[in-house]
């Protein structure tokens, strides 16, 4: 398999989805869950059959996405400006073993509307050999239906 930097697992490192303006998003995800998956960036502790679920009443949204290259897919379209990432607080369940919860924020710009976009998150992480196999997540819908719509 090629390793070089554009490629690293067998994951192009050009995908859309390595988009800067996530980089908060992913740098808190992966202090959240440091020594517990592999790699350097969010997309190489993925996955590959990896299962996202999104707990979301935003109409349009998709509740489920299945794979790693299918959440690439849909995440190369994210199109928030995010400058920054905090309050992280993480938990450890006991059971089932190898499940992290993360709560955390976020803050940027919806480049459509102008407006501001904080949103608070809580990820329910579960991790096999390294690896994240499942994504629950929940978020206050509220805050982007008020950060998208032209009101």
């Amino acid at each position: 398999m090629e390793n070089n930097k554009n490629t690293q697992q067998g994951i192009n490192r050009n995908h859309p989805a390595f988009n800067k303006n996530a980089e908060p998003f992913y740098n808190i995800i992966m202090e959240g869950l440091k020594g517990e998956v592999d790699g350097e960036h969010f997309w190489d502790a993925v996955a590959e059959n990896a299962v996202f679920e999104f707990m979301y009443n935003i109409p349009g949204f998709t509740n489920k996405i299945e794979g790693r290259k299918a959440y690439m897919d849909w995440f190369g379209g994210y199109s928030n400006v995010l400058h920054s990432a905090d309050h992280l607080q993480i938990y450890k369940a006991a059971n089932p073993e190898k499940t992290i919860i993360l709560e955390y924020q976020v803050h940027g710009l919806v480049p459509f509307t102008g407006k501001n976009y904080d949103n608070r998150f809580c990820s329910i992480i579960t991790i096999k050999d390294r690896k994240i196999i499942y994504w629950k997540d929940y978020m206050d819908s509220l805050a982007v239906i008020l950060a998208t719509s032209n009101d």
